[in-house]
């Protein structure tokens, strides 16, 4: 048995491959059958407006001082 990928033959090097290759596209088909669903009501987004109230003044503040 070899243990090294330098001194590989050629068949192992073609089994790397594909097993590389269908992982690969294992992961991205999950990826996209994952995303994608039946409608897309759910995913709209409605702007919201915060318009900032009075000016505040803190006049103490409970943190501690480290020195």
């Amino acid at each position: 048995m070899n243990h090294s990928i330098y001194s590989a033959d050629r068949s192992t090097h073609l089994k790397v491959v594909v097993v590389a290759l269908v992982a690969g596209i294992t992961v991205a088909g999950f990826g996209i059958t994952a995303r994608t669903t039946g409608s897309d009501e759910g995913l709209t987004q409605t702007a919201r407006v915060l318009k900032a109230g009075k000016p505040v003044t803190i006049t103490s503040s409970n943190a501690s001082l480290v020195r």
